[in-house]
């Protein structure tokens, strides 16, 4: 889609949180109340007639794009944390990404096989989150399951969409890079 608003307004840091990584950082656009208003309406847009029932937010930055969507869509809002976070009995799935490991975890009532889940993040790089996060939600065997990241890199040779070749999953980006 890469709308010019949401373009000009992205600012990219070189070399955070190591070397190497140019990070592009959504929270100029999350400041931005046209930003905000353009991500939602153009996600609304993509997800109005899919039948979501729950968007699974990947922490943090995750969190404010699945909420606002949510509340347009009459959807919940599932949080995915890294350990510790939540307060109840959850799941958890270890990763890989690019520079390091982690895990995340989701409560183990979250979700329910009636529920058709949007899985939303701010970035896809190598895809080790979200890999971590479908497996996660698979494992509620919910009727379908969307992929969604408000930035795809798609010219820096990461290929993030590679570990979802085998998947049978509807992926979209509002931005790429």
């Amino acid at each position: 889609m890469n709308n010019k608003t949401l373009l000009e307004n992205l600012r990219c840091i070189p070399d955070f949180p190591v070397k190497g990584i140019n990070f592009r950082d959504v929270t100029t656009l999350f400041k931005n109340a046209e930003c905000l208003r353009i991500m939602e309406d153009e996600l609304y847009e993509i997800y109005k007639d899919k039948g979501i029932t729950k968007i699974v937010g990947i922490e943090s930055r995750g969190f404010v794009m699945a909420s606002a969507l949510a509340t347009r869509l009459g959807a919940g809002v599932v949080l995915c944390r890294k350990p510790g976070k939540l307060p109840a009995e959850t799941i958890q799935e270890s990763y890989s990404k690019e520079y390091g490991t982690d895990t995340i975890e989701i409560h183990r009532d979250a979700i329910t096989p009636d529920d058709v889940v949007l899985l939303h993040d701010d970035l896809l790089a190598t895809g080790g989150t979200m890999k971590a996060a479908l497996n996660l939600v698979k494992k509620f065997n919910p009727k379908q399951v969307y992929m969604n990241f408000i930035i795809e890199l798609v010219n820096e040779g990461l290929d993030g969409r590679k570990p979802f070749a085998e998947d049978d999953i509807e992926i979209t980006s509002l931005l790429e890079i």
